[in-house]
């Protein structure tokens, strides 16, 4: 039984929990799958998207912390698929790095990229931020089943708020890692990031409301 407060539910009861997602499987070739292979096909192709975002990396001088196209990765496939496969999707992205294939920005990959163990536990700067992703997939998700993503401005509040979690981990990670402040960690994780973000989540606030406005013009022309 899923509880939602009436305030933030922005669809029909028969609505809610469906999202932009349940769309992009071809009709036919959805009719001939079950709805969990339906879900397992949808949370792959969601791993495969943040795997590729991450390709999208640049040095940034004096920061430890890459500009990569993850976050804009995130916010899109939580957005798209919900909270569940969302967070399975995220979830399924950093085991793949885990096991050692090189999909974390600039081909990471294993347990290093978290930290190590190797005298005292000894954290990665950037790990804090791929923990963010999963919750950012979360709460994005959730908005996005509650119907926030279906116009410009309920889905520019869901990604800043899924944008503030990433931060809201990564940040102080950041500053556990490196031995610093939290206001130098402020400095080096969020300052240089702000106006690519800014433009990340104005982009996705834009994609998502225009998909469903597609959904629903098919719906009318048939």
């Amino acid at each position: 039984m899923t509880i939602a407060v009436p305030r933030l539910v922005r669809v029909p009861a028969a609505e809610r929990g469906v999202t932009i997602g349940d769309f992009l499987v071809p009709i036919r070739l959805g009719e001939r799958m079950s709805a969990r292979v339906r879900h397992v096909v949808l949370v792959i192709a969601g791993a495969l998207v943040l795997a590729l975002s991450a390709n999208v990396a640049v040095t940034v001088p004096g920061t430890p912390v890459p500009v990569t196209a993850q976050t804009f990765g995130v916010l899109l496939v939580g957005g798209a698929l919900g909270f569940r496969r969302g967070v399975l999707a995220v979830v399924l992205y950093l085991a793949l790095g885990l096991v050692g294939l090189p999909v974390y920005a600039g081909h990471a990959a294993g347990t290093g990229t978290f930290g190590s163990l190797a005298d005292g536990l000894r954290l990665a700067p950037t790990g804090g931020y791929l923990v963010g992703f999963v919750v950012a997939a979360a709460l994005v998700g959730r908005f996005a089943e509650l119907g926030w993503d279906r116009t410009v401005s309920g889905s520019l509040v869901a990604f800043t708020v899924g944008t503030a979690a990433i931060y809201a981990i990564g940040v102080p990670w950041l500053a556990m890692a490196l031995g610093v402040s939290l206001r130098r960690a402020v400095e080096l994780g969020v300052a240089p990031f702000l106006v690519g973000d800014v433009l990340k989540i104005v982009v996705v606030a834009m994609i998502l409301p225009a998909a469903w406005w597609i959904v629903a013009r098919r719906s009318i022309d048939r």
